[in-house]
């Protein structure tokens, strides 16, 4: 069993930055990939960055704009979000894939687009 806690949603003004972060209680390098995956408001869960090994895959209207990345010390992902446009708004999943394909989702952290 894998539990994931994220932290950092907060309500930002367009153009804006914040910095998502996932606490794993499970050795990431024993994970097959981790990432983050938002759902806004009457739409289907999307994903919005991957990172295995050292790999990341993103969707593309974040490239160029949101950063995945790892720290193995301390078991956790983060996700750094930049010039945010309020079509990002949305709740934001960490995502844990074990090397047998289950998956684990944290509770959510809300991010908020708004001037």
């Amino acid at each position: 069993q894998v539990q994931l806690v994220e932290s950092g949603g907060d309500l930002v003004q367009p153009g804006g930055s914040l910095r998502l972060s996932c606490a794993a209680t499970e050795n990431i390098f024993k994970l097959r990939s981790m990432g983050w995956y938002r759902q806004a408001p009457a739409k289907q869960r999307e994903l919005v960055a991957t990172i295995n090994g050292g790999s990341t895959n993103y969707a593309d209207s974040v490239k160029g704009r949101f950063t995945i990345s790892r720290d193995s010390a301390k078991n956790a992902v983060y996700l750094q979000m930049n010039n945010l446009k309020p079509e990002d708004a949305a709740v934001y999943y960490c995502n844990a894939q074990t090397r047998y394909s289950t998956n684990y989702w944290g509770q959510g952290t809300q991010v908020t687009v708004s001037s």
